[in-house]
């Protein structure tokens, strides 16, 4: 090769349709805050399809190749040596204005089930369920019996036992497996966009980060607010209106629990203590069980409830005689007035 033709070569002119892909992307990337970076290894076109329909209105999807994204990234001012580790494969990039992680749970939800082909690795237990196949009896026969599924012929049509798992995570799928679950209908594998990234304001956030586990974050939420009610009344924070109501609680029964220790009786601790006494002896009479019978203590003691009532209703009675004799006699005052005016 001459000198002449290496200039040339050197100097080629760029297509056109390059300049302006980079341009529309280096434009995508300063006007969106959110970048995801999808893998679109398996995606089947009639999906992601219906994901590009599905989403138009939130999301800019964008196809290129790894050199012209990376160019029109750096133009952007975006980590072009950071990029260049993440844009493997096939690729898409998906523009938007939503936060990242709503971003990736959205996309990570549009999963399709498609049926498993021979030679693919199980990523979750593939299970037989039991009943009618609605298989008739034939050359299937021999893959239940390889597969080890039990099974029994029902009225023309192969019925399965019991539930039967025929691959656990990891295993390879065989043809005969492959062919069965096609005919049960069973599409143990799913396909759709995975997000391997996501550019936030230039920050580059990866997939194990993106994907979260809502159900653990609202336990951990709701654990720490469990906490801090808790912290709350212990020091009786009065902000927390839940707090002062269970700190007040707490002191009726530590109040309740001393006056009961100490046999200092009040109308609002007499059940309490009461209670208390009769669980106590209770527990004495099962402690010394056979010589509970010989102690004269097998029988088990009055509810607590009816002492309370019995010597109330006396007392009540007590006090009422007691007013009716304190009673001062009615007197007349008519003869008084009579007396004075002459009646």
């Amino acid at each position: 090769m001459s000198m002449e033709t290496i200039h040339l070569a050197k100097h080629r002119e760029v297509p056109e349709w390059k300049k302006r892909v980079v341009a529309e992307l280096e434009e995508l990337f300063k006007k969106y805050p959110v970048v995801g970076i999808a893998d679109l290894t398996g995606m089947p076109t009639k999906q992601l399809q219906l994901i590009r329909k599905k989403f138009r209105k939130q999301v800019v999807f964008k196809v290129a190749k790894k050199n012209l994204i990376l160019l029109a990234s750096e133009r952007a001012g975006l980590p072009k040596e950071k990029l260049e580790e993440i844009l493997q494969g096939s690729t898409m990039l998906l523009f938007t204005n939503m936060n990242p992680f709503k971003l990736a749970r959205l996309i990570e939800s549009e999963k399709v089930p498609i049926p498993a082909k021979p030679g693919q690795v199980a990523t979750k237990e593939i299970v037989i369920p039991e009943g009618d196949t609605g298989i008739t009896p034939g050359p299937m026969l021999s893959v239940f019996g390889k597969l080890r599924i039990p099974y029994q012929v029902v009225k023309g049509t192969v019925h399965v036992k019991k539930d039967t798992v025929v691959a656990k995570p990891g295993d390879v799928i065989s043809p005969e497996l492959a062919g069965l679950l096609q005919q049960l209908g069973i599409m143990p594998f799913e396909v759709g966009l995975k997000l391997i990234a996501a550019i936030d304001n230039g920050l580059i956030i990866p997939r194990e980060e993106l994907i979260v586990d809502l159900e653990e974050i609202k336990n951990q939420v709701v654990e720490a607010a469990l906490e801090a009610i808790g912290l709350a009344t212990e020091i009786v924070y009065f902000p927390v209106p839940e707090a002062v109501e269970a700190a007040f609680a707490n002191a009726e029964r530590a109040i309740a629990a001393i006056v009961g220790e100490t046999g200092f009786l009040t109308p609002d601790v007499a059940e309490y203590a009461l209670r208390r006494a009769v669980s106590e002896e209770l527990a004495v009479i099962m402690a010394l069980g056979d010589k509970a019978k010989e102690l004269g203590i097998e029988e088990v003691p009055a509810a607590p409830a009816a002492a309370p009532a019995a010597g109330g209703e006396e007392e009540k009675k007590e006090e009422e005689k007691k007013e009716e004799e304190e009673k001062e006699p009615e007197v007349d005052i008519s003869e008084g007035l009579g007396g004075l005016f002459g009646f």
